[in-house]
Parts: structure tokens; sequence; C-alpha cells
């Protein structure tokens, strides 16, 4: 059950108790699916439900809570339930079991293309991703300019964004998608956005954009990042919980068992 406050007065502003999430796999009945996945040591535990269809039991009494100013990183291998537990924070996927319960509102970095009509021009589409992202028309009209300086796309801004290249869409999007201050910050691996020029400029901007969230959680391969950006991580494996602490300790005992 998801549960959503406004800001305020305890400093937990994201709290998970004993969730639980599996999918149902539908024509499970074959042989060789069911050795697929068994093959699979990182996915989540196979079950059947109460219809006996079989399912995956993606995350399993997944308990922990997150005050302001945390950095969680989620650690784990291919399969060990990152994902789906972000996609639990985000409202996106509802527990069987188990509450979320969240105060302030939630800001997932999943898809920063989101919203973008290849019709319109650039500033209609800016327009409509600040929409999408909960900004009022008023927010939208103050912030525009400095998202225009930002992605240096000028006159083309005018244009259908269907005459842009791959880069230029990418400016387009990470400029809007990191224009407004989240509260709590959802992000699947670290943004990369493009051209060597702009990364520089992207890298500055995915700083500050994060320094400025009251809450932070990453899922990430990148270790390095995991350490530099997080206070706390929790290592996930097969849709549990191994280790949830300090980042350094967490980090510490998933090497252990890797290497």
């Amino acid at each position: 059950m998801l549960q959503s406050h406004d800001i305020g007065g305890p400093q937990t502003l994201l709290r998970l108790d004993n969730v639980n999430v599996s999918f149902p796999v539908y024509h499970g009945g074959s042989r060789s699916l069911k050795k697929a996945i068994l093959s699979r040591s990182s996915a989540g535990r196979i079950a059947r439900d109460a219809n006996d269809r079989i399912t995956i039991d993606a995350l399993r009494d997944v308990s922990l809570s997150l005050d302001k100013g945390d950095r969680l990183a989620l650690i784990g291998a291919n399969g060990a339930g990152k994902t789906t537990l972000l996609r639990v924070m985000a409202g996106i996927y509802e527990p069987f079991a188990g509450t979320v319960q969240i105060h302030g509102r939630i800001s997932p970095m999943f898809d920063i293309g989101l919203g973008i009509d290849s019709d319109l021009s650039g500033y209609d589409n800016i327009r409509i991703r600040g929409l999408l992202l909960g900004l009022s028309a008023k927010q939208i009209d103050r912030i525009l300019p400095e998202i225009v300086e930002f992605t240096e796309l000028g006159d083309y801004l005018d244009m259908p964004v269907r005459t842009y290249s791959s880069g230029m869409i990418l400016r387009l999007t990470f400029a809007v998608a990191t224009c407004y201050e989240p509260e709590i910050l959802l992000m699947d691996e670290w943004i990369s956005a493009g051209d060597a020029h702009f990364m520089t400029k992207a890298r500055e901007r995915i700083d500050s954009f994060v320094k400025k969230a009251s809450v932070l959680v990453l899922a990430s391969h990148n270790l390095d990042v995991c350490r530099r950006w997080c206070n706390k991580g929790v290592w996930m494996d097969r849709g549990s919980v191994r280790a949830f602490g300090p980042v350094e300790e967490v980090v510490a005992q998933y090497h252990a068992h890797e290497y």
C-alpha cells in the first residue's frame, strides 16, 4: 500500500515496511521457460500464487527508512531487485504486501525523454515536460530563459523536435529534467549527456541537482559513484536486503561476497 503525505513533522521522508512484490509468469507451464528462469541465479525466487501460476518474487520483506539528507546507493547484481525497488518507491509498482510511506514529492529520473512530442517545437516540449514534472505555468515561465541558455539550441527551439539530432534531443530533455529542486530523487544509473563539451556542463548541473534533493536513491553498478554520492547503502540479492547501513560497510560486504 502506498501512502503519501506532505513534507513536515518527522524527518523520515521515505519508509518501507515489509514490502513484497511479485510478478506472474504467464504461459509458465513450459519446462523450458522454468528451466531458463532457474538458470538465472540472480533473479528473484520462483513461487506459485493462489491460482497456481508461476510467479517471480521480485521483492521480499524489504524494510528501510530514509531521513532528510540521506543518500542511498542500491547495490547488487543484475536482477537483484534494484530497479523494482526504485519503481515501488516511485509508485509505479504497488506491493501486494507491506507499506510504502512517502513524505514529499517523488522525482523519478528513469526516462528523461518522457512526454517529448516530435511534432511540437522545443519551446512547446519544454512547457509540456515542465507540467508533467508538476510545475505551474508561472514556474515554467520563470525558469524558461535558464533552460534555453543551457541547451545552447538557439533558434532550433522554434522548430519541431523531429528535426533535431539525437544529441540535440538529449540536451533538451536533460535541461528540462534538471530544472527544478527535487525532494525525493530516484535515479537508475548515473546520467550521461552526449558530446564532450556538453558533458562538462552536464556533470556540473547534475551535481548541483542532486545536492538540492532532500533524499537521493541511486541504483548503480558504479561503486565509485555510489561512494562519492551516498552515505548509506543497501545490498540487494534476489529481491531481499542482504545488508543496509553506511555505504562503505555495505560495499565492503558486497565486494567480499562477489570477489
